[in-house]
């Protein structure tokens, strides 16, 4: 009798939040989707990772439905902690874009981070209008925040994110041949800078996330925070599971 093979994402909406064990890999025949194991309650299963090919990313292309949250400006002495407790409570795994500045006053926070199972990202050393500067500026700012992460932490961060999202195409192009960083930015914004509220700011990150969407928020402000655990549950029960950065690159597929 002849079987017919079933898609992961189809996988995936039958078996909710059951592991599924299956062969993952970014190889294959030119052109296909590398199939991603599934996950419970949105901790990643062992997942490849990948810096990305491309030179930026606003979101990676899949039908997969996996999202990456991502927090920018940390860390923040009390709103870090905190937001792992948080994290750490559903099993949810995110990527955490530092402040050089931050990372080097609050090792210890650092080291949670990783130790929790988080990546970490660039997000340069003093948080500056990148698309203004030299070049030679902003080699420093990216230099010197990789060595403070690299010192806190011992892992060294393979993608980066621009302060304000400013920064040119040919900035991300040398930046990808001499860092190896994929310039990272968002597909979801719920401006939380402007403080528009917790409930505002889960709706917008739910409303907006689609399979393959990076989301942007900041855990220097601790309304965001209080929005994570109604956001992260209703993302979840909505059948979406949560990588991070680079495991979401690890799903671009291969070829054309």
């Amino acid at each position: 009798m002849k079987t017919t093979a079933v898609h992961p994402l189809l996988t995936l909406l039958l078996v909710g939040s059951m592991v599924f064990a299956t062969s993952c890999t970014t190889q294959g025949k030119k052109g296909k989707q590398a199939p991603e194991p599934a996950v419970t309650g949105g901790a990643p299963a062992p997942m490849p990772t990948s810096a990305g090919i491309k030179d930026s990313y606003n979101r990676v292309p899949t039908n997969l439905p996996f999202i990456a949250l991502t927090f920018d400006d940390g860390p923040h002495p009390t709103n870090t902690p905190r937001l792992l407790d948080i994290l750490k409570a559903r099993n949810v795994k995110a990527t955490f874009y530092v402040v050089g500045t931050n990372a080097k006053r609050y090792p210890e926070i650092m080291r949670r981070i990783i130790a929790e199972g988080h990546e970490i990202g660039n997000h340069t050393v003093t948080h500056p209008n990148l698309s203004k500067m030299s070049a030679d500026g902003v080699r420093n700012e990216l230099r010197v925040c990789h060595d403070a992460i690299v010192s806190a932490t011992g892992v060294a961060p393979r993608t980066m994110r621009p302060p304000y999202g400013a920064i040119t195409s040919a900035q991300k192009s040398w930046i990808k041949q001499e860092f190896g960083y994929s310039t990272i930015l968002w597909s979801v914004d719920p401006e939380d800078w402007k403080k528009p509220g917790s409930g505002t700011v889960a709706s917008r990150l739910v409303s907006g996330a689609t399979p393959g969407g990076i989301l942007l928020v900041h855990d220097i402000h601790a309304g965001t925070i209080d929005a994570m655990p109604s956001t992260i549950d209703q993302l979840l029960a909505k059948g979406f599971k949560f990588a991070t950065v680079t495991q979401l690159l690890a799903m671009e597929p291969t070829g054309n």
